[in-house]
């Protein structure tokens, strides 16, 4: 079976030199051109859907399926409730059956206050940088039995990392022991662990699973602004000096088969030019991973 995968889409006019409505169209084109049953999209898609219903009815008249999961902006100015209405998702985790496997997604975007998990709403995590990223304990739970229940392998989606052991998910060892622990009740039980949010390339096979670490379709975000584009684009997207972009779109086609997973990426070229390296801004990132304007394609059997 396939499925077309992007992260981190960044719709926001005016702000970002990100996704596009035309954008969007493109990915929906390639994904019937490929024949893939549905697209999926690793959080991050907009800065709030009630402040762009250009997008939203562009995803809404998608003609392949689309199914979202929450990144740590896609409630920054709506609500949760709202922003889940809008995604058509049941609840910030849920999973589906495809063609033979099993798609979890789930939602570590809560910070810990208290001893209190509390979702991200209305940008209320940017106040709680040290203590953000939490997968709950009620989750974790509900993680282990869906696994378990599953007559299919899983694929779990995530925005924020599992994989990482710096910088992702807090309690990213409680959901590894999971799939660690279903994998040696019933071998293959997990395949495939994928995560956006990082702006990064990378794939790494960790105890018997593929952890996917999916690049932005746009751009890498940066902390020390930069003056290296045209004066007028300042102008036209409000943020694009905190960003080195890519010229092209970056997707995935992605094909199951089996314990087989076969990754159809796309490269690019950075716009203009500039990358991390001409900036004030560290080259790697905390895990020592590069900005590169691609998704690799593999073919790996587990």
């Amino acid at each position: 079976m396939k499925f077309l995968m992007f992260s981190d889409f960044h719709h926001y006019p005016g702000v970002f030199k990100a996704g596009t409505v035309e954008d969007m169209h493109l990915l929906q084109r390639r994904a019937v051109e490929e024949g893939c049953s549905f697209l999926l999209h690793a959080g991050d898609l907009c800065h709030g859907p009630e402040l762009v219903p250009e997008l939203m009815a562009v995803c809404d008249a998608s003609p392949v399926p689309m199914y979202h999961c929450l990144g740590n902006h896609d409630t920054d100015s709506t609500s949760l409730v709202r922003t889940l209405e809008y995604y058509h998702m049941p609840a910030g985790h849920y999973h589906f059956d495809a063609e033979g496997y099993r798609f979890i997604i789930c939602d570590p975007n809560y910070f810990l206050d208290g001893g209190e998990y509390i979702h991200y709403d209305r940008g209320n995590y940017y106040s709680h940088g040290p203590q953000r990223d939490h997968m709950p304990p009620e989750q974790l739970a509900w993680l282990e039995q869906v696994i378990a229940a599953s007559a299919h392998p899983c694929i779990l989606v995530s925005h924020e990392s599992f994989e990482r052991e710096n910088g992702g998910v807090k309690n990213y060892a409680a959901v590894r022991r999971i799939v660690n622990e279903a994998n040696r009740r019933k071998p293959h039980s997990v395949l495939l662990c994928i995560n956006g949010h990082y702006h990064r390339d990378n794939l790494r096979i960790l105890d018997g699973v593929c952890w996917w670490d999916v690049n932005s379709t746009s751009y890498d975000w940066i902390e020390n602004p930069h003056s290296l584009y045209p004066a007028e684009m300042y102008e036209e997207h409000r943020l694009i000096g905190n960003t080195v972009c890519y010229n092209d779109l970056l997707y995935a086609i992605v094909e199951l088969e089996g314990t087989t997973v076969r990754i159809q990426g796309t490269q690019s070229t950075m716009f203009m030019g500039v990358s991390r390296e001409h900036t004030d801004n560290p080259v790697f990132d905390a895990m020592g991973r590069p900005v590169r304007p691609t998704i690799q394609s593999v073919c790996i059997t587990l």
